[in-house]
C-alpha cells in the first residue's frame, strides 16, 4: 500500500461504524445490510469498528428476500458517503453508501453490481471488480 510522508499508509476515510446500515448493490437479493463487525479491525479498546472503502465486514441482512433475512453474511464496502482523498490529491464522494455480499475468502456471492465501484475496493478485491460494469 502506498505510504504518505509521514509513514503511515494512505486509507480511505472509515465513516461506517457499528450499526450502520448500507445498501446491498448486488443481485443476491438482500436490499439492507447492518454492520456487526468489521473483519481484521485493529483499534483502541473500547472503540467501535468502522469500515470504510473496500473493507470487509460481517452483517445482518435487514431487509430483503425472507430466506435471507436475519442471516449473518460477509460484504465489502463499495461506496461511501462520506468525502474521501485519493493519493493524486483527488476528492471522492457517493451519493450512498453500498456494498456488496462476498463469501468469507472474498469471492462474490452476486452476478452483477448495480452503480458504480470505487477503485479503491476494485483494487483490493480483483473478484468483485470483475462483476462490476462501473469503476470509478
Amino acid at each position: 500500500m502506498p505510504r504518505a510522508t509521514g509513514g503511515a499508509p494512505v486509507v480511505p476515510t472509515k465513516t461506517l461504524s457499528q450499526g450502520a446500515r448500507l445498501e446491498c448493490s448486488d443481485n443476491t437479493g438482500a436490499k439492507e445490510l447492518g454492520i456487526i463487525s468489521v473483519v481484521g479491525y485493529k483499534g483502541t479498546r473500547r472503540r467501535m469498528p468502522k469500515a470504510g472503502v473496500g473493507d470487509m465486514f460481517v452483517a445482518s441482512v435487514k431487509k430483503g428476500k425472507p430466506e435471507l433475512r436475519k442471516q449473518i453474511v460477509h460484504g465489502v464496502v463499495i461506496r461511501q458517503a462520506k468525502e474521501y482523498r485519493r493519493l493524486n490529491g483527488l476528492r471522492v464522494k457517493f451519493e450512498d453508501n453500498a456494498a456488496v455480499l462476498v463469501s468469507p475468502e472474498g469471492e462474490p456471492q452476486g452476478s452483477e453490481i448495480r452503480g458504480p465501484l470505487a477503485r479503491e475496493a476494485a483494487e483490493r478485491w480483483p473478484q468483485v471488480a470483475g462483476i462490476a460494469t462501473i469503476v470509478v
